[in-house]
C-alpha cells in the first residue's frame, strides 16, 4: 500500500513525503524506549527520501524533453503550413487547372482554375474528395458536351478506364464550342496530377487550317482530274456524283448538262445502253449491282465497245467512306496493236515451228554423227591398242636381251614413241567419253590421300628425270567426286606442271574453304599470259611450239576442263609470266572419312628368277599380242599355255590335266564369252586361281566387275612392270601357301 497517491502532482507528493519524514523524526525522538524500531523507521524514511529525489530528477528531465519536443513540433507545423501556403500560392500561379490526388485517389489540393469551366462542380472540390466522385460530378455537369450517342454513365466509365493508365491525354468539349485538354500523370508515390488546359483557340485554328487545306485539296484534285488522260467519275455513298473531269464526258459521249453535282449513277448508266456494249450480258447488271451495294466494294474491271469501234477499259474501286469511283481509258489502239501482234506471233510461231523441225532434224543428224564418231573412236582405239601393246611387249622383251647400250637407247626411243601413241589414243578416248551424253559418273566419297599417295610415286619419277623437286602434301579430307576421273584430272595437272617447268619445283596441296576443298597445283614454270589463259584449254593447243609430241599432245588440259565441267568442280587458274602458274580444282567436302584401301607395293621391275617355273594360262584372241606376251613371259622363265578363245582354253586344260599357277585372260574373247565369265568357269572346275584380265575397255563397269571378283585388271597396252608385279604377287602367294 503506498503512502502517497501516485496521481498527485510531484509537488504534492514531495510535500506529503516531507510531512511523513518530520512525523517519523518526532516519533523517534519522543519514543526513546523504542529506539531500535525508531531507527529502522528512520532508515526507511531516508531511503524513501533518496528514491523520491531520484524520481523527482527523472521527472524533471522528462518534462524538459517534452517541452523541447513540443517546441520542435510547433516549428515543424509552422514550416509545414508555410510550405503548404507556398505550394498553394505556386499552383495558383499556374495558368492551367491543377489538381493533386494522393495514392488513395483522394483530392489533396487544387487551384482555383481547376474545373472552373464546370461551375456546378466547383463547390464540391474539397480535400478528401475521391477521384471517382470527382469523375461522377464532372460527367453529370450541365456544362459538359458529351459525344453524340454517349451517356454520362458511359463517359464516366471510359474516364475511369483511362485513369488506370500512367499517362492520359484527351480533349473534352464544354460550353459553346470550347475545348479543354486534360493531361493526367502518375507521381512517384502513386499519386495523380491532373492538368486542364484551354485549347479552344488551337482547335479552332486547326479547324480553319483544315478547311483551307480541304479547299486547296479540292482544287488540286480538280486540276489533277482534268490533267488525266483517263475519264474519272467519283460518287459518294448515296451513288451521287461529287467529282469528274471533262475526259469522262468525251469518252462516254455524255452531254454536259448530264454531268453536274449530285447526278445519280443510275441516270448516267442508262445513257450508255444504246451506244455501248458490254463484253457479256451479265456484265452490265454486275456493274449496276456493284455500284448499288452498300459498304466497302472490291475492285471491278471490264471493257466497253462502242458502235464506231472504240474500246474502253473501265476500272472501278470502292472508297473508305462508302463511295466509289471508276475510270475509263481508251484502249482502242492497244487492242488493235494486240490483234496485229497476235497475227504476227502466229506467223512467227509457224516459222519457228518450221525452223525447229529443221533444227531437230539437224540435231538428230549431229547426234547420230557424234554417236558414230564415239563408236568409231572407241573401236579404233581398241583396234590400235592391240598392235601397240604387242609392239611394246616385243620391244620390252628384246631390250632385256640387248647388251649394247646404243641398241638399248634406240629401243628406248621406240618404246617412248609407242608410249606417246598410247597416250594420244587414251586422250582421244577420254575426250570422246566426256563429250558423250551417255557418260555416267560414279560419284561417291573419295579420300584425297587415296588420290595423292599413288600419284606421288608415279610423278616423282617424271620430276626426277627433269631435276625438279616434287612435293605432294597429303590431306585427311574426304570429297565427293568420281575417283577415276578425279585421279585423271590431278594426274594431268601435275604432269602438265612437270612438263612445262624447266627448273624449280612443283607443289600439290589442298586448302579447306568452308564446305569445299581446293586442290592446288603450283609450279615455277614460265607462266601463262592473260590473253593465252583461255587458249590452253583447247584441244591440241600448246604455247611452246618447239615442244615435240613426246612433250605432250595438247589434250591434257582439254580433258581436265571437260571432266571438271561434267563433274561440277569449278576450275581456276592463276598465272604470271616469269613467276609460274597455279591450277585449282574445288570439290565439295563430305563429313565422314573414307577408309583407305590397302595397296600392295610391288617391285618396279620383274624379279625374273623369282618367277621361273610359274605356269600361266594365257587366253588372247589377237595372235600378235598373244605372241608378244608369251615371248615376254618366257624371257622371265614363265611357262605359258596359250589359247585363242575360251573353248580352246577349257579343252586344253582338260587335255593337259594341269592346274596353272595363274590366269591371264583377255576380256573380249568372242564366241559369246568374256574373260570374267571364263574365270568363273575355270574357278568352278579347278578352284580359285590368281587371275588378271587384260582389256582395252576402260569403263567403270569393268573395273567394278573385276573388283567384285577380286581379280587384277591390266589395261592395254600391257605395262610390263604391272604384269611383273602381278607375277611377283602370285609367287609370294604360292610360297606362302607352301
Amino acid at each position: 500500500m503506498s503512502l502517497i497517491n501516485p496521481a498527485d502532482p510531484i509537488e504534492v507528493q514531495n510535500e506529503k513525503l516531507l510531512r511523513i519524514a518530520e512525523s517519523l523524526m518526532r516519533h523517534v525522538e519522543h519514543n526513546s524506549a523504542q529506539s531500535g524500531e525508531a531507527y529502522a523507521q528512520f532508515e526507511r524514511a531516508a531511503l524513501l527520501e533518496k528514491r523520491v529525489r531520484e524520481r523527482t530528477l527523472e521527472l524533471e528531465r522528462t518534462l524538459n524533453l517534452l517541452h523541447e519536443s513540443n517546441a520542435q513540433l510547433a516549428r515543424a507545423n509552422d514550416e509545414t503550413e508555410a510550405a503548404r501556403r507556398n505550394l498553394a500560392d505556386a499552383i495558383e500561379t499556374v495558368s492551367e487547372g491543377f489538381a493533386l490526388f494522393d495514392g488513395n485517389d483522394l483530392l489533396v489540393m487544387c487551384n482555383s482554375r481547376f474545373c472552373r469551366d464546370f461551375r456546378d462542380t466547383v463547390r464540391d472540390l474539397r480535400p478528401g474528395l475521391a477521384f471517382e466522385d470527382y469523375v461522377d460530378r464532372v460527367s453529370r455537369s450541365r456544362y459538359l458536351s458529351l459525344p453524340e450517342g454517349t451517356s454520362a454513365e458511359a463517359w464516366a466509365r471510359d474516364r475511369m478506364r483511362k485513369h488506370n493508365d500512367r499517362r492520359v491525354l484527351f480533349n473534352v468539349r464544354h460550353g459553346q464550342d470550347r475545348w479543354l485538354q486534360v493531361s493526367e500523370h502518375r507521381t512517384a508515390n502513386s499519386g495523380t496530377v491532373i492538368l486542364q488546359t484551354d485549347v479552344t483557340d488551337i482547335i479552332r485554328l486547326e479547324r480553319q487550317e483544315r478547311l483551307k487545306l480541304k479547299d486547296k485539296q479540292t482544287r488540286m484534285i480538280r486540276a489533277t482530274l482534268d490533267h488525266l488522260d483517263q475519264g474519272v467519275c467519283i460518287f459518294d455513298e448515296t451513288a451521287r456524283l461529287v467529282a469528274w473531269n471533262e475526259k469522262i464526258g468525251t469518252l462516254l459521249n455524255l452531254p454536259v448538262r448530264r454531268l453536274h453535282l449530285g447526278a445519280s449513277f443510275e441516270g448516267l448508266n442508262g445513257l450508255l445502253e444504246p451506244e455501248f456494249h458490254f463484253a457479256s450480258d451479265g456484265a452490265r447488271e454486275g456493274f449496276r449491282h456493284w455500284a448499288e451495294q452498300s459498304g466497302r466494294r472490291g475492285p471491278i474491271s471490264f471493257e466497253l465497245t462502242r458502235d464506231v469501234g472504240t474500246v474502253l477499259q473501265v476500272f472501278g474501286r470502292g472508297m473508305p467512306d462508302g463511295g466509289f469511283l471508276f475510270s475509263c481509258t481508251d484502249v482502242t489502239a492497244e487492242r488493235e496493236a494486240a490483234r496485229r501482234l497476235t497475227e504476227v506471233n502466229e506467223m512467227l510461231e509457224q516459222r519457228v515451228m518450221e525452223r525447229t523441225l529443221e533444227l531437230e532434224d539437224a540435231l538428230s543428224a549431229a547426234e547420230r554423227a557424234n554417236a558414230s564418231k564415239s563408236r568409231f573412236v572407241a573401236a579404233a582405239s581398241h583396234d590400235l591398242l592391240q598392235p601397240l601393246s604387242a609392239a611394246k611387249l616385243f620391244i620390252s622383251s628384246l631390250a632385256d636381251r640387248m647388251g649394247n647400250d646404243g641398241d638399248r637407247a634406240v629401243l628406248g626411243k621406240a618404246e617412248s614413241a609407242l608410249t606417246s601413241a598410247e597416250q594420244l589414243i587414251d586422250a582421244l578416248l577420254d575426250i570422246s567419253k566426256l563429250e558423250s551424253d551417255a557418260l555416267k559418273f560414279d560419284i561417291r566419297p573419295v579420300a584425297l590421300r587415296e588420290i595423292i599417295g599413288p600419284l606421288r610415286d608415279e610423278m616423282e619419277v617424271l620430276a626426277a628425270r627433269k631435276g625438279l623437286k616434287l612435293r605432294m602434301i597429303d590431306s585427311g579430307l574426304t570429297v565427293e567426286s568420281d575417283p577415276s576421273y578425279l585421279r585423271r584430272v590431278v594426274q594431268n595437272l601435275v604432269a602438265n606442271a612437270i612438263r612445262y617447268t624447266d627448273a624449280g619445283r612443283v607443289v600439290v596441296g589442298i586448302r579447306r574453304r568452308g564446305g569445299a576443298a581446293r586442290i592446288e597445283v603450283w609450279d615455277t614454270g614460265p607462266g601463262i599470259a592473260e590473253e593465252d589463259q583461255s587458249t590452253i584449254f583447247e584441244e591440241f593447243k600448246r604455247l611452246d611450239t618447239r615442244a615435240s609430241s613426246n612433250d605432250g599432245l595438247g589434250l591434257g588440259l582439254a580433258i581436265v576442263e571437260r571432266a571438271c565441267a561434267r563433274l561440277g568442280h569449278p576450275l581456276g587458274l592463276w598465272s604470271e609470266p616469269g613467276r609460274g602458274s597455279c591450277f585449282m580444282v574445288s570439290l565439295p567436302v563430305v563429313g565422314g572419312a573414307v577408309p583407305s584401301r590397302p595397296t600392295v607395293a610391288g617391285p618396279a621391275r620383274p624379279s625374273g628368277l623369282a618367277q621361273a617355273g610359274l605356269i600361266v594360262l594365257l587366253v588372247e584372241n589377237d595372235p600378235q599380242l598373244r605372241r608378244a606376251i608369251t615371248v615376254l613371259m618366257e624371257s622371265w622363265g614363265v611357262n605359258v599355255i596359250e589359247a585363242e578363245d575360251a573353248a580352246s582354253a577349257l579343252d586344253l586344260l582338260q587335255d593337259l590335266e594341269i592346274t596353272p599357277d595363274a590366269l591371264l585372260l583377255d576380256y573380249q574373247l568372242g564366241a559369246g564369252m568374256t574373260g570374267t565369265q571364263l574365270f568363273g568357269e575355270i574357278t568352278t572346275r579347278l578352284g580359285r586361281l590368281p587371275c588378271a584380265i587384260v582389256s582395252a575397255d576402260r569403263s567403270e563397269a569393268l573395273r567394278e566387275a573385276c573388283a567384285a571378283l577380286q581379280i587384277e585388271l591390266l589395261a592395254k597396252p600391257v605395262d610390263r612392270h604391272r604384269l611383273g608385279r602381278f607375277f611377283d604377287a602370285v609367287v609370294r602367294g604360292t610360297l606362302a601357301a607352301e
